[in-house]
């Protein structure tokens, strides 16, 4: 026998109206509904319905130290909400609070409801001093990282202007023109006061590296002055003659 005759046979018996019927003609007193495989289902209420339910809010108080803190809050909201309510008031940063209910720390995760939290409920807030000796020295670093980016900047900034004057100073003795002395040793000088402040630079990682780049590439500077240093005193006994090449000068210098 066909499965909707049986249903309708069943439903006139009992004084119902078939909910097959009620289906098919877009509704009825019942709310069934007929699912895409054929299941006839009560129709459930609409999610507009069950938010238009409002949520209460619930007083909490919250001992800090010595200090009461009443706070008015919704109740499904979670410890992290909680904590964000109560930065302003305690001044102490999110990461730094741990919010203890019931003798259990709470995890910020955690919603208010769920842990049994209800209206009138006393919550415990005590400063996590783990988190705020990392933080402590997550900002040390950041601030020694900064500071020493500053100062390699400055060393750099120096040395390009030094790199023009060695570079001038080079082409002059290569086209064979004398120059003083002292200005091949004051540049080597001052070469050398760069070279001194960036062994004073403490740096990490990358600071590290950018600031043995500059020392290399002090280094090299110095090297060439030293080279033009011999070409330069040769100019006076050999104007007239060519040097017969390169002279090649080798520094030996200390682990910076």
């Amino acid at each position: 026998m066909n499965k909707d005759i049986m249903i309708r046979m069943k439903t006139k018996a009992a004084g119902i109206s078939s909910p097959v019927k009620s289906a098919a003609g877009g509704g009825g007193s019942e709310g069934w509904e007929v699912r895409p495989g054929g299941m006839l289902v009560q129709r459930r209420s609409s999610d507009s319905n069950q938010n238009s339910i409002p949520i209460p809010n619930i007083k909490v108080k919250v001992k800090y130290g010595r200090s009461y803190h009443e706070v008015n809050i919704n109740s499904q909201a979670s410890f992290g909400e909680l904590k964000k309510m109560l930065a302003g008031s305690t001044g102490l940063a999110t990461q730094d609070q741990k919010l203890i209910y019931k003798e259990k720390v709470r995890d910020s995760k955690t919603y208010l409801d769920v842990a049994g939290v209800k209206d009138g409920s006393k919550i415990m807030l005590i400063e996590d001093e783990l988190s705020k000796e990392r933080r402590h020295l997550e900002s040390l670093k950041t601030a020694k990282m900064e500071k020493a980016s500053k100062e390699i900047a400055a060393i750099r900034f120096e040395v390009d202007k030094l790199a023009k004057q060695v570079a001038s100073t080079e082409l002059e003795i290569n086209c064979g023109k004398k120059v003083v002395e002292t200005v091949l040793l004051n540049l080597i000088e001052l070469l050398m006061t760069q070279l001194i402040k960036l062994d004073g630079i403490s740096a990490d990682g990358d600071m590290k590296l950018q600031r043995r780049m500059q020392v290399k590439r002090v280094q090299k500077y110095i090297e060439t002055l030293d080279v033009l240093k011999i070409r330069n005193s040769s100019l006076g006994s050999m104007a007239n003659e060519r040097i017969p090449g390169p002279v090649v000068v080798t520094t030996k210098w200390e682990t910076f």
